[in-house]
Formats: C-alpha cells, sequence, structure tokens
C-alpha cells in the first residue's frame, strides 16, 4: 500500500512539470539551440546520426538532457548546450517537442 501511494505522488509530481511547461519559451531556446542539428521540426536531422526528437515522450527528452546536464550521458556537443539549461528549461524543451507531431506519433 505504501509503495502504491509513493508511485501516484511521484505520478502526481511528474504530471505537474509538464502541465507547467511552457510550449512558446520552449521553442525560442529549440529554435536558437536545437534547430541547427534536429531540424526546425525536430525530425529531419542535418547528419542521420542524430535522432529525431520530435513526438518523443516529453519524460524522456528531459530525463535524457537532464542526464547531459549532469554529465551522466555523454557527448561533446550535447552535454555542451545542456549544461547552461535550468529545469524549467529543459522541460519547456521536452514539452515543445513532445508536443509535435513525429515518426512516433500519428499526428500529421
Amino acid at each position: 500500500m505504501r509503495k502504491q501511494i509513493v508511485i501516484a505522488a511521484f505520478a502526481a509530481l511528474a504530471a505537474q512539470g509538464a502541465a507547467a511547461a511552457d510550449l512558446a519559451a520552449g521553442a525560442k531556446i529549440a529554435d536558437a539551440q536545437c534547430a541547427a542539428c534536429h531540424g526546425k521540426d525536430g525530425k529531419t536531422p542535418t547528419d542521420p546520426a542524430y535522432p529525431k526528437i520530435a513526438g518523443q515522450y516529453p519524460d524522456y527528452l528531459f530525463k535524457a538532457l537532464n542526464d547531459y546536464h549532469k554529465g551522466l550521458r555523454k557527448n561533446p556537443i550535447m552535454g555542451a548546450i545542456a549544461k547552461p539549461l535550468s529545469k524549467a528549461d529543459m522541460q519547456n524543451l521536452a514539452a515543445y517537442f513532445g508536443s509535435l507531431p513525429g515518426p512516433l506519433t500519428h499526428r500529421k
């Protein structure tokens, strides 16, 4: 029972963070920092090695950005981009790219 309460509380906090995201702020950062590699739409990367991030799950994108920010995930380009981002910046970016139609979504 206690485990269920902890899980429910965590889910509520995660949902709260996603609801508080500012898509316009995420779009502004994406245009300045992400478009050069991932494409303006997040699904036309300039190199096949770069992932398509449009339509990805926001929690996955946030975790990836946070891991780059903390140095837990290693990539010199992404590490340098993620390091100065605040938690709100990462949430906004994750929500923005998650809101876009992409190869993982059925939206067009």
